[in-house]
């Protein structure tokens, strides 16, 4: 279960603020409120929060400008909410350093879910030679071996390596540049054919099916998120 944390939103309608702090709160959050970018840069820097729900339309700068703002002497989590849906945005966003995305409409459900995969582990990656369980699926980092079932599934170095990332950063969005730099490197960066056949080729291994995923699930055109084990 995820600990209490603070949590910062910045959205200038006050219905989705008082909606989000009611589900926060409920939650056993202790939430603070921004309804401009400006108030909500100087609340990051007074509150110090240990997430950021970041809206992209506010009526004095662009959430995108508040983001860049906030990642000059802050790497806290942010999670955007926008009603941009397109590929190309997201993906900016990403890049431009946020953690994750929840498109406008919404629902509380899939929100609560994407911010506690952003405050599972706050010190970011998990530790080496941690083991991970999630459903049938143990992941020992350490031993380098996966067992589904308490049977051994055979994996190579790469394949490891990119089931590891996935499962560490279990409910988290990975984008397709982060997994790519991290098994292959950054001369790699533009190689998504690579992720694609590994991602197909791990599904396989694990019993994971891609139409109707347990484990691996994908967001189309940004990454591919894992299943959380809570």
């Amino acid at each position: 279960m995820t600990l209490p944390a603070r949590i910062l939103i910045i959205d200038d309608e006050a219905p989705i603020r008082r909606f989000l702090r009611v589900a926060l709160e409920a939650q056993g959050h202790h939430v603070t409120e921004a309804a401009t970018g400006r108030d909500g840069i100087e609340a990051c820097a007074l509150t110090t929060p240990e997430a950021v729900i970041l809206d992209l339309g506010l009526p004095d700068m662009d959430g995108r400008a508040v983001l860049a703002r906030l990642r000059e002497w802050s790497q806290v989590p942010v999670l955007v909410l926008s009603v941009r849906a397109s590929e190309a945005d997201k993906v900016a966003l990403l890049d431009a350093g946020a953690q994750d995305y929840v498109t406008k409409p919404f629902g509380i459900g899939e929100l609560l879910a994407r911010l506690r995969g952003l405050l599972r582990d706050r010190s970011g990656a998990a530790p080496q030679g941690a083991a991970l369980q999630v459903a049938d699926l143990t992941i020992d980092a350490a031993a380098r071996t996966v067992l589904k079932g308490g049977t051994e599934i055979h994996l190579t170095r790469k394949e490891f390596d990119l089931l590891w990332l996935l499962a560490s950063n279990a409910g988290r969005l990975v984008t397709q540049g982060m997994a790519l730099e991290h098994v292959w490197g950054k001369a790699h960066l533009e190689d998504s054919h690579y992720l694609r056949v590994f991602i197909r080729q791990l599904r396989a291994k694990i019993g994971d099916d891609a139409g109707n995923p347990s484990y691996i699930f994908t967001e189309s055109g940004v990454g591919y998120r894992f299943a959380s084990g809570s």
